[in-house]
C-alpha cells in the first residue's frame, strides 16, 4: 500500500500502517546540531544506531552529554530547592532567545550563590539551635543550683545552731575534723548539656559504670522538643549536670557524652554571671533570628527568580541532550566533516524532512547542504499509525496484544466498534449506562485542564480511555433499551406490551392466560417478560443464542481478514490453503448453528437444535424427526459434515508440500528477479520476504509440517472453545441483571415497603453504594477485561500475528512527556 510523498497530513488510515522508507541523509558537521534539532521538533524521524558497537564513552559527543548532564543535575537541585521551600514553578511560553552555553554559565553562577546561601543559612541555623539549648540549659540548670544552694545553706544554719557537741546516730562521723581541716575537703568540677531523653536512662547506667559511682548526675525533662544542632531534628531532650571529682573522671564523661550524642554546655557557677550569660545568650538569639529571617528570604528571592524562567531551562536541557544523544547515533564519515544518519520516516514526511534539512543549512549559514537519499533494504519497517485522541485509546487495546507486523490488518479499526458492543451485551442496563455516560463527559469537558495535571494512576488510566468508556456507555445505553432494563426495571418507553390478562382471574406473575392484544412490542424486549416466570428460560435463550451469532460473525470477520492480508502481500497459498479451508470447516459447524438458530426464530419452532447438531456427528443418517426445520435439512447436513471433514487435511497437508517444491525451485534459479530501485521496494521486498522465505539457507520440511500441524490443531480445536467462550456474553450479562434485580428488589423495595423513612434512608445509601462499588466498578471492569479476551483471543489469533515493532521517531514533545 504506497503513497505519494509531499503532501502535510494525508487522510488517517487505520487499516494499514503508513508506508515508510529507510532514509540516509548526509549533513555537514557545522548544521548537524541545528538540523537534529528541527528534526526533532518535526517528529517524523526514528534514527538507526550507527554506533551500536562503541560504548557511551567512545562517542563522539560524550563530553557534550556530559555537560547537558550536569546542567540537569543543577536543575534537579534547583527543583529540590523550591520544592522544600514551597515555591511553585511557573508556565511561561519558551523564549528561544537563551543560547546553551550562556544557560550553562548561568547555571553554574546559581548553584554557586545558592549553595553559598544555603551553607550560610545552615551554619547560622546551628549557631541559633545552639544558643537556643544553651538558654534551656542555663535555664534548667540555674534553676537547680539555686535550690540546691538554698538547700545547703539551710543545712549550714542547722549545723551552727548545734553547738553543743553532742553527737547522734544522724550526726556525721567526721564531723569534727571536717569542721578543724577545711584542707582536706575535696573540690568537685561539674558538667552540664542537654541529651536525648531516650538516650536518658542508658546514659546515666553508663555513667555510673564508667566511674564505679564516683559521682552525681541530676536530669530535668525539657517541656517542649528541642532542635538538635547536629541533624537538625525536632527532639525530646533532658538538661543533665554531672558532679565528679578528678580529670581522669572528667575524660571518661566527656567521651561518654560524646557517645551518646550529648551536648555539652558551659555553666557558670556564680550567680552574677549566670545572669548575665542568660542575658548575653538571649540577645544574640534574637539578634541571629533577625539574620536568619533575613537569608531565607533572600534564598527565597534567588528561587523565585529561578522559578520564573526554571521551565524554559529545563526544556532546553532535555532538548540538548536528547540532540546530542542522536548526534552520537551518527557516524562520521571518513573527512570527519560529514555526519551521516539513517533512519525510518513515512513516504508522505519526505518533503517535511528535506524542508527542516534546508532550513538547518539556511540557519547555520553552512556552505554545503544535506543530502537527502532513500536506501533499498530487506529490512522489516517499523509500524505507524496516525492516531488522534479518540482512536488512540483504542490502539492501545491492539497493541498491548503485540504491535502490528508492517502493513498487516489493523484489527483497530473493528475495535473502535466491536469493543464497546461487546462490552455493552454483558453490561446493558441503559440506567449504568447513563451513568458512565455522565462520568465519562466530566472527564471530556474538563480534559484540557485534567490533561495539565498529574493524576494518580487510576484516574490516569480512566482519563487516557475516556472515549473507550464514552462509547461503551452509550452501546450500554443501546442495549439497555433492546433489554428494556433501567436499574433491572422495565419500562414501555416504545408503547404498551403486546399482551394483557384475558379476565380478572390473570395474575401478573404468570404468562398463563396472557393473551396478544396489540402489535408486538416495536423496540426490545416487551416489559411483560419481567417479573414474569418465563422471565429467565426465555432471556437465557435470547442472551445465549444471541452470543453464538455474534462470535460466529466476528471469527468470521477474524478470517475474512486474513484473506485480504494475504491477498495484499500476494501470498496465494495463505489463500488456497488457509483462508478458504478455516472458511468451510468454521461455517459448516457453527455458521451452520447460527443459520438453524435465525429460521428458529423467524419460524416459531420448537426444535431442538441440541439434538440437531449432537446427532449430526453421532447420527448423521439418522431422521431429524421434529426437529427438521426445513426440506433437505438432512442432505445439507451431510454435505456440511463432509465439507468440514475435508477441509482439516486440506489445511494440513498441501501448504508444506508446496512450500518445499518453491524452495527446490529457488535452488535451481527459477525463481530469482532483478532488484528494482523503486520507492515501492521495500514492500516488494517485504512481501517476497514472506512468501518464499528466501532467507533461510536450509528449509527443513520437517519443522514446516510440524508447525502446519499445531497450527491445525489450533484452529479446529480453536473453532470450537471460542465460540462456546463467546457464551461468556451470555453469562456476564445474565450476571449483571441478576444482580441489578437483587440490588432493587430486597433492598430498595424491601425499605421502601416499611414506610419508615429513616430504613428508607439507609437502604437508599446502601443501594446507591452498592450500585456504584458493584455494578459500576466491578462489573464494568469485568466486563472490560472479557471484551478485551474476546478481541485478544477469539477475534485476532484469526489473522493478527502482532510481531512488529512500533515507530518511534525522535520527537521533543514525547521526550519532553515521557521525563515528566
Amino acid at each position: 500500500m504506497s503513497r505519494g510523498g509531499g503532501g502535510c497530513c494525508p487522510s488517517m488510515d487505520l487499516m494499514r500502517s503508513e508506508a515508510m522508507q529507510l532514509v540516509q541523509v548526509i549533513i555537514p558537521a557545522e548544521s548537524a546540531h541545528l538540523a537534529v534539532s528541527y528534526l526533532g521538533d518535526l517528529g517524523l524521524l526514528q534514527f538507526k544506531d550507527l554506533n551500536a558497537d562503541k560504548s557511551p564513552f567512545q562517542r563522539t559527543y560524550a563530553s557534550q552529554i556530559k555537560r547537558c548532564g550536569e546542567m540537569a543535575r543543577k536543575l534537579r537541585f534547583f527543583r529540590e530547592q523550591m520544592s522544600n521551600a514551597a515555591i511553585s514553578t511557573s508556565s511561561t511560553q519558551f523564549s528561544g532567545t537563551l543560547e546553551v552555553d550562556d544557560l550553562e554559565v548561568k547555571l553554574g553562577e546559581l548553584e554557586v550563590e545558592l549553595t553559598e546561601v544555603n551553607a550560610n543559612n545552615e551554619k547560622l541555623q546551628r549557631t541559633y539551635n545552639e544558643l537556643v539549648e544553651y538558654n534551656v540549659v542555663l535555664q534548667k540548670a540555674g534553676e537547680f543550683f539555686y535550690l540546691a544552694q538554698r538547700s545547703a545553706t539551710e543545712q549550714q544554719r542547722e549545723m551552727s545552731a548545734d553547738q553543743s557537741g553532742d553527737s547522734s546516730l544522724e550526726s556525721p562521723l567526721l564531723q569534727q575534723e571536717m569542721v578543724t581541716d577545711p584542707s582536706k575537703q575535696v573540690k568537685l568540677g561539674s558538667l552540664s548539656g542537654l541529651v536525648p531523653k531516650e538516650k536518658a536512662m542508658a546514659f546515666e547506667r553508663i555513667l555510673f559504670r564508667a566511674t564505679r559511682g564516683n559521682m552525681f548526675l541530676r536530669q530535668e525533662p525539657v517541656d517542649e522538643t528541642v532542635t538538635d544542632p547536629l541533624s537538625g531534628e525536632k527532639v525530646m531532650k533532658n538538661v543533665f549536670v554531672i558532679f565528679y571529682s578528678g580529670e581522669r573522671a572528667k575524660s571518661k564523661i566527656v567521651k561518654i557524652c560524646d557517645a551518646f550524642g550529648a551536648n555539652r554546655y558551659p555553666f557558670p557557677e556564680d550567680l552574677g554571671k549566670q545572669l548575665q550569660t542568660l542575658e548575653e545568650v538571649s540577645g544574640k538569639i534574637s539578634e541571629l533570628k533577625a539574620t536568619i529571617e533575613i537569608g531565607l528570604a533572600h534564598r527565597d528571592s534567588i528561587l523565585k527568580n529561578i522559578s520564573s524562567e526554571f521551565e524554559q531551562w529545563n526544556t532546553l536541557a532535555k532538548k540538548e541532550k536528547a540532540i546530542y544523544h542522536t548526534l552520537n547515533m551518527l557516524s562520521l564519515d571518513v573527512t570527519k566533516k560529514c555526519l551521516v544518519a539513517e533512519g525510518w520516516s513515512p513516504v508522505f514526511a519526505t518533503s517535511q524532512i528535506q524542508d527542516a534539512l534546508q532550513r538547518a543549512t539556511v540557519d547555520s549559514k553552512s556552505q554545503v547542504g544535506s543530502i537527502f537519499q532513500v536506501l533499498n533494504t530487506q529490512e522489516s519497517p517499523p509500524t505507524f499509525f496516525q492516531t488522534n485522541k479518540f482512536t488512540s485509546a483504542f490502539q492501545e487495546i491492539v497493541d498491548a496484544y503485540g504491535i502490528a507486523k508492517y502493513q498487516e490488518a489493523n484489527p483497530g479499526v473493528f475495535t473502535i466498534v466491536t469493543f464497546p458492543f461487546l462490552f455493552a451485551v454483558m453490561f446493558g442496563d441503559w440506567g449504568h449506562g447513563i451513568c458512565l455516560l455522565l462520568a465519562t463527559l466530566y472527564l471530556i469537558i474538563r480534559e484540557k485542564k485534567l490533561a495539565s495535571q498529574k493524576l494518580d494512576d487510576i484516574m490516569d488510566m480512566m482519563f487516557g480511555g475516556r472515549y473507550v468508556i464514552l462509547m461503551m456507555s452509550l452501546f450500554s445505553i443501546y442495549t439497555g433499551l433492546i433489554y428494556n432494563e433501567f436499574f433491572s426495571v422495565p419500562f414501555e418507553l416504545f408503547g404498551k406490551s403486546a399482551y394483557a390478562c384475558h379476565g380478572p382471574s390473570c395474575g401478573d406473575a404468570t404468562t398463563e392466560g396472557l393473551i396478544k392484544v396489540r402489535p408486538t412490542y416495536p423496540f426490545g424486549v416487551d416489559p411483560i417478560w419481567h417479573g414474569s416466570r418465563s422471565e429467565l428460560p426465555f432471556l437465557n435463550s435470547l442472551k445465549m443464542k444471541l452470543s453464538i451469532l455474534l462470535g460466529v460473525a466476528q471469527m468470521n470477520l477474524g478470517i475474512v481478514m486474513s484473506y485480504f492480508n494475504a491477498k495484499f502481500f500476494r501470498n496465494s497459498l495463505n489463500v488456497w490453503y488457509q483462508f478458504i479451508p478455516q472458511l468451510i470447516f468454521l461455517n459448516s459447524l457453527f455458521g451452520y448453528l447460527s443459520l438453524l438458530i435465525i429460521i428458529k426464530w423467524c419460524m416459531g419452532s420448537t426444535a431442538d437444535l441440541y439434538h440437531v447438531m449432537i446427532y449430526m456427528f453421532l447420527s448423521p443418517t439418522d431422521d431429524l424427526g421434529e426437529n427438521q426445520l426445513f426440506p433437505g435439512q438432512k442432505l445439507l447436513q451431510l454435505v456440511l459434515l463432509l465439507l468440514a471433514l475435508v477441509s482439516v487435511p486440506w489445511m494440513l497437508i498441501p501448504k508444506p508440500l508446496l512450500l518445499k517444491k518453491q524452495h527446490e525451485q529457488r535452488h535451481q534459479g527459477q525463481q530469482y528477479t532483478m532488484l528494482q530501485a523503486t520507492d515501492e521496494s521495500v514492500t516488494e521486498l517485504e512481501e517476497h520476504h514472506e512468501d518464499s522465505h528466501h532467507h533461510e539457507e536450509e528449509f527443513e520440511f520437517s519443522e514446516v509440517f510440524v508447525h502446519q500441524l499445531i497450527h491445525t490443531i489450533e484452529f479446529v480445536l480453536g473453532a470450537v472453545s471460542n465460540t462456546a467462550s463467546y457464551l461468556r456474553l451470555w453469562a456476564l450479562s445474565l450476571a449483571h441483571s441478576e444482580l441489578s434485580s437483587v440490588f432493587y428488589e430486597k433492598v430498595l423495595v424491601l425499605a421502601w415497603g416499611y414506610n419508615n423513612i429513616f430504613i428508607l434512608i439507609i437502604g437508599g445509601i446502601i443501594f446507591l453504594f452498592a450500585t456504584i462499588g458493584v455494578l459500576l466498578v466491578m462489573e464494568t471492569l469485568s466486563a472490560f477485561l472479557h471484551a478485551l479476551r474476546l478481541h485478544w483471543v477469539e477475534f485476532q489469533n484469526k489473522f493478527y500475528e502482532g510481531d512488529g515493532y512500533k515507530f518511534a521517531p525522535f520527537a521533543f514533545a514525547s521526550i519532553i512527556e515521557e521525563e515528566d
